[in-house]
């Protein structure tokens, strides 16, 4: 049950894939609708959330309370001029919180309710675990999540505070790219030995809003990142808006109409562009737009070919080659050492992005991965291989840092002093351990340098606190632990103080003692390992660095100091962080308030359901109720109509003040519309199923009757029965022949309206009653006799007869009897 809760999610702008790890392989989850992507769409009304599929349908109708595009906006403040840029774009009511953070405003239970990014992340991954869970028939709880690699601290963490609240416990938040090249190595069986040159595959991920490059060298078992980049502002919905925009211009100048104007109209445009710039992928003809009451009840018409698409969109397309190029550049690899380059995203399907592709790195791409289900697989892999609960093929990834990581911290002179601790392209995860020596807590604030996508490089502010000087009054070493972790995100880990004092006479002798016992031992046993004084996480690449701002002492102490042991003590120390994102009390607020929707959204589809099967029943039972229909024959003509008026009179009764009911209000009219409509199926079936019912008896009683006839004639078969057992057959005989002779009328009845005197089960009971009494009695097996051969064996034992072929010959008969009987 474990192992099918291994999932990975694809978290895409426009949809998410879910994969899950079985047995078998890799399998992509199918959601409610038999689809196997789930648009990232949230939809409000008055009465509960619609979430994927069913959100999107209504994009159109329900314009401002269906939510769409908000992965873009994880983790960003309202005034960030990249949110302004999103928010022209979105119809949907957005506005400032008072933390200067991103309000998304929709209606939802009547009433207005501001959400943030992650709580609509947070609700769209309560859909996706519900159909996880649906799926695998079990909860769903470990997962890991795919995350687009240009994604900065403040946006990984937005991300994981979204998954914390729809209940996901997120393994790692696994790189786009990473996940794709994952999805392509691990079932690759002719890779280069470890110590063979690697194979480098280039990977294009062109999506619905962003451009990923990256290469990754493989070798068996094993697979690193070399380089990427990314134009995180350029995917398919970018030639999509080209599209719309040209058309927009067209149709204002044909039908005097400007769609810009019409956000609805404009939805419909975006769609129906959508649908021609796929088609012109497979096309080079020129290829028709038609939509019906486009505005103002004016159909529109307009066409386009693939080389004017091409051509309106040249400039996309050199923003397209410079990041291709900027890959090929930082992998520092020469085009002969590339092995293949394979597409995925749906936008890769563009043949001008193709035959750049080919243009620069001098190979034709490949499709050998699913261009749209990559990146789940690759992240259910990742995730069976992170959990314990699934044994996975050995294969090691190794990611790199994407944005080079400042430190800078108070010195102890005044000055700050800055490091810069993780260079771009660096191994992640990555620890290192940062040796400071102060007398006092002191700060470090970490910072992004160089081009991020992200209007601010700050990261966070950590405090160490509890540092205190020596008695002596000279500084302490503290040690400070950063990380950059699975997830891509930097922290500083912890803290720890080295305190160092002089020892007692008696601590002295102790620790000699201790020592000269471990020589001992070591002299004993030379092969046994020493304890480590110190230990990192085995699963990381470590190193140390020692940051001396000042002196810890001079060499005359150092000399006094040599004749006196030492005693060193590790403290851990509290550190303090300021980072984005949600805090506890808040992460535990969005928790409670998402539950609470979860339980109005499953009251208000039970209440659905019960309304539903009140209808569906008045559908069904009003169309059987016809004179020609199946139970017209069976009610009369009185009833019927009477009937028919209660059914007519719910109907009515459904669409207008029982529109919105409690859920126990449509279960008691069920029950009441039942107790009218069931005893007519009843008499319905009781009519159709009674013939076979009496005709079943009556067969019983016939081969029952035969059975005598044969045992009064001496027939072998029934010789071995007594008088008294047959005795009994008879009169079990007499007794079915009785009842059946005393309810002849009973069973034909020859109104069908009335309900029967004698039921299908009192027939049936009476049947079981007689063979219940006869049938043991016929079954009875006849009475074992010796064989021939076995009695005159034991006759010759009984006489003492031991000797001669006779004995033998009885000996082996008794044998072969008892080997048949075994």
């Amino acid at each position: 049950m474990a192992a099918m809760s291994v999932i990975g999610i694809d978290f895409g702008s426009e949809s998410c894939y879910v994969a899950v790890a079985r047995a078998g392989g890799i399998e992509t989850i199918a959601n409610d609708y038999s689809l196997r992507a789930t648009p990232s769409c949230v939809a409000f009304s008055g009465k509960n959330r619609v979430i994927g599929v069913a959100a999107k349908n209504q994009l159109v109708s329900n314009m401002k309370n269906t939510i769409h595009g908000f992965k873009r906006l994880l983790g960003r403040k309202f005034k960030d001029p990249f949110v302004q840029q999103e928010l022209k774009s979105l119809p949907f009511k957005v506005e400032e919180t008072s933390n200067g953070n991103i309000g998304i405003v929709a209606n939802y239970l009547d009433e207005n309710h501001t959400f943030t990014p992650e709580q609509i992340t947070a609700m769209l991954f309560t859909k996706l675990k519900e159909i996880s869970e649906g799926a695998l028939k079990t909860k769903v709880n470990d997962c890991v999540i795919s995350v687009p690699s240009f994604f900065t601290n403040i946006e990984r963490k937005a991300l994981l505070d979204a998954a914390a609240i729809a209940g996901l416990n997120v393994l790692r938040l696994f790189n786009e790219t990473t996940a794709t090249a994952l999805a392509y190595g691990i079932y690759k069986q002719d890779l280069p030995n470890p110590e063979e040159k690697p194979r480098n595959v280039v990977f294009v991920d062109c999506g619905y809003s962003s451009l990923q490059v990256s290469v990754a060298a493989f070798n068996k078992g094993k697979l690193k990142m070399l380089a990427c980049a990314s134009d995180p502002q350029l995917g398919g919905r970018d030639f999509d808006v080209i599209l719309a925009d040209h058309f927009a211009e067209e149709f204002k100048g044909k039908y005097k109409i400007d769609a810009k104007s019409n956000p609805r109209a404009y939805l419909r445009l975006l769609s129906e562009v959508e649908k021609l710039k796929k088609q012109m992928s497979a096309n080079s003809t020129k290829l028709p737009i038609n939509i019906e009451c486009f505005m103002n009840d004016i159909d529109v018409h307009g066409d386009m070919k693939r080389e004017d698409m091409e051509a309106l969109s040249g400039h996309l397309f050199q923003r397209v080659e410079a990041v291709l190029k900027q890959c090929l550049s930082d992998c520092k690899l020469k085009l002969d050492d590339i092995y293949a380059v394979e597409i995925v995203g749906g936008s890769s399907r563009v043949p001008a992005i193709k035959q750049l592709i080919e243009q620069i790195f001098g190979k034709i791409p490949s499709t050998t991965l699913n261009q749209d289900e990559a990146v789940s697989r690759g992240c259910a892999l990742q995730c069976a291989m992170l959990s314990p609960a699934v044994r996975v093929r050995d294969f090691s990834v190794t990611d790199i840092q994407n944005y080079p990581i400042k430190l800078i911290w108070d010195a102890s002179k005044g000055d700050d002093g800055e490091m810069e601790l993780f260079n771009q392209r660096d191994a992640v995860p990555f620890t290192k351990m940062l040796s400071f020596y102060r007398k006092e807590p002191f700060s470090m604030k970490a910072i992004y340098t160089g081009n991020i996508p992200y209007p601010d490089p700050f990261i966070a502010r950590y405090v160490v606190q509890d540092v205190k000087p020596t008695p002596k009054g000279e500084s302490q070493k503290v040690k400070v632990k950063v990380r950059v972790n699975l997830h891509g995100m930097f922290s500083v880990s912890g803290a720890q103080l080295t305190e160092k004092r002089d020892a007692t006479e008696q601590e002295q002798a102790e620790a000699e003692q201790k020592e000269a016992e471990a020589k001992e031992a070591q002299a004993k046993d030379p092969n046994a390992q020493q304890e480590p004084m110190d230990t990192t996480e085995s699963s990381e690449n470590t190193s140390e660095i020692n940051h001396k701002d000042e002196p810890m002492e001079d060499d005359g102490d150092k000399k006094d100091k040599k004749k006196t042991k030492q005693i060193t003590k590790v403290v851990e120390l509290p550190v303090e962080s300021s980072m984005a994102g949600y805090t506890q009390q808040e992460l535990n607020l969005h928790i409670e308030e998402e539950c609470k929707m979860i339980a109005n959204d499953r009251q208000e589809k039970e209440r659905a359901d019960a309304r539903n099967a009140l209808e569906e029943y008045v559908y069904e039972l009003r169309g059987k109720l016809g004179a020609e229909e199946e139970l017209g024959i069976y009610v009369t003509e009185s009833d019927r109509t009477e009937l028919c008026q209660k059914l007519d009179s719910m109907e009515n009764w459904l669409y207008e003040e029982g529109e919105d009911c409690n859920r126990q209000v449509y279960v008691d009219q069920l029950t009441t519309l039942k107790k009218l409509g069931e005893p007519i199926k009843e008499r319905r079936l009781e009519h159709e199923l009674r013939p076979a019912a009496v005709e079943e008896l009556r067969a019983a009683l016939q081969l029952t009757r035969k059975a005598l006839e044969q045992w009064r004639a001496g027939d072998e078969k029934y010789n071995h029965l007594s008088d008294e057992d047959m005795r009994k057959v008879e009169g079990s005989i007499d007794s079915a022949q009785r009842w059946l002779d005393s309810n002849s009328s009973a069973l034909n009845p020859p109104n069908k309206t009335q309900d029967p005197a004698v039921k299908v089960s009192a027939i049936r009971e009476q049947k079981h009653s007689f063979t219940s009494v006869v049938n043991p009695i016929l079954s009875k097996p006849k009475p074992k006799v010796e064989p021939p051969a076995a009695a005159e064996s034991k006759d010759a034992k009984e006489n003492g007869s031991s000797a001669g072929t006779g004995d033998h010959s009885s000996e082996k008969n008794s044998q072969e009897e008892k080997m048949d009987v075994e």
